[in-house]
């Protein structure tokens, strides 16, 4: 019993998986927070190369 436990405290495998968890979810919330700061700049951008853009195609 005594040899499981010890196995199962140096086993780090799970802790390897918890670590890319979480910095997959420490990208997720930079982006999600740069996407949310830069979106009135990046309307404004897409809106003026629509409004510059000809009406008519030929």
């Amino acid at each position: 019993m005594k040899n499981r436990l010890v196995r199962l405290v140096r086993n780090e495998s799970g802790a390897t998986a918890i670590e890319y968890g979480l910095i997959a979810g420490l990208v997720a919330v930079v982006l999600v927070t740069a996407l949310a700061l830069m979106g009135d700049s990046l309307n404004d951008t897409f809106t003026a190369i629509t409004g510059s853009m000809p009406t008519t195609m030929p």
